[in-house]
């Protein structure tokens, strides 16, 4: 018998809860195809893998990072997602789905010099392939626009890196040539070529 999982595939006509054409009102399904659903795994103690500091202020709390790991390795599997609407918490897993991690890899920021790549296809986190690698006490962040079209918060960077892009408003209001330095979830290339026309 499948795992039941939370998926992005439209439910039957006989449920009018759903439109059919957006993930923000998805269902609790028995697992069908690998490409459209959240993987029934069990949720992973992150609490050997990375310690979350909580600041003063909105928006301040970070992660950091408690193992060496070199490049792309897996840091974490996501593994207890659930659907969302858009949201400043929310990932954007597909084209239609976001969804809301669950656990403490909520607190991984953005950077434009990203340490970790949120892989949403393999529905896990690495360690780039940028650099020496994950050591221990290193911020945790990931390149936001990697996941994501449109941010439901756009904001003004504070990574301070000589690759700063400014303000992150989602892949969409990126050019080519700056998303070019990045790793880029498949949906957001798809959506990509569709912009561009290519």
């Amino acid at each position: 018998m499948s795992p039941a999982a939370v998926t992005s595939t439209p439910p039957p006509a006989t449920t009018p809860h759903t439109n059919g054409k957006s993930s923000t009102k998805p269902v609790i399904t028995p697992s069908s195809t690998v490409t459209s659903q959240i993987p029934a795994w069990v949720k992973p103690d992150l609490s050997r893998l990375l310690r979350v500091e909580h600041n003063p202020g909105a928006f301040t709390s970070r992660s950091v990072s408690l193992v060496n790991l070199p490049p792309g390795a897996v840091f974490a599997r996501i593994t207890n997602p659930t659907p969302a609407t858009v949201a400043y918490s929310s990932v954007q897993a597909s084209r239609d789905l976001h969804i809301e991690l669950n656990c403490d890899l909520v607190y991984i920021n953005h950077s434009c010099k990203p340490s970790l790549v949120f892989d949403m296809q393999r529905w896990e986190v690495r360690v780039s392939e940028d650099g020496e690698g994950l050591k221990e006490g290193d911020e945790l962040t990931f390149f936001y626009p990697s996941t994501e079209w449109s941010m439901a918060q756009p904001f003004n960077c504070l990574c301070k890196t000589g690759e700063c892009a400014g303000e992150i408003k989602g892949a969409k209001d990126m050019s080519r040539e700056v998303l070019g330095r990045y790793w880029l979830n498949k949906h957001i290339e798809e959506m990509l070529v569709e912009r561009d026309g290519q």
